[in-house]
């Protein structure tokens, strides 16, 4: 992966990461209503999710490539129109203002880590995502163990430091 590669993967997941989720929504509750250290833990979950998340999407991806060799070119353009599509609905999308009922009485650090895990293993467009976002950025064929070494780092910092911003940004909410 070239410099410019990584760059860019780090400007997209850093940016995905941030926009208003349910994981996002699942981390400032845990903290806001529980303590920061049950938003880290919902944190952890989600990061955790995502790890799992991304070796999918690199194994699926590498078969993938493998099976169908120069079609594959046509899987990355279509992954890529479906990025341009799916950034421009969310884009033009309305904001519609939920009710969250949410009792802090239950669970403690495990519950928000599986918490903020299986909200992430449950998300379809998660699972989209990375299936679509890796053939725009990593060229499956020429991937090297140190390559996949800097995605995970890449997604562990990321998904996780932005998450942390939000945990203890919504105690700091909390306590105005």
């Amino acid at each position: 992966m070239s410099f410019f590669d990584i760059s860019a993967l780090v400007i997209v997941m850093i940016t995905l990461a941030a926009m208003p989720s349910t994981s996002v929504a699942l981390v400032v509750i845990r903290s806001a209503t529980m303590n920061p250290t049950n938003g880290v833990a919902v944190s952890m979950g989600i990061v955790l999710g995502d790890l799992i998340l991304v070796g999918l999407a690199i194994l699926g991806l590498t078969v993938l490539s493998e099976l169908i060799g120069g079609f594959f070119l046509a899987v990355k353009i279509a992954a890529g129109m479906y990025l341009i599509w799916f950034g421009t609905n969310l884009i033009r999308s309305r904001t519609i203002n939920l009710t969250c009922k949410y009792s802090s009485t239950g669970g403690g650090l495990s519950a928000s880590f599986l918490a903020g895990l299986f909200v992430t293993l449950g998300d379809v467009k998660a699972i989209v995502f990375y299936a679509s976002l890796f053939p725009a950025f990593v060229d499956i064929s020429a991937l090297t163990l140190p390559d996949i070494a800097i995605i995970l780092l890449i997604t562990v910092a990321a998904v996780g430091g932005v998450k942390l911003v939000y945990a203890f940004a919504a105690t700091k909410v909390m306590a105005i």
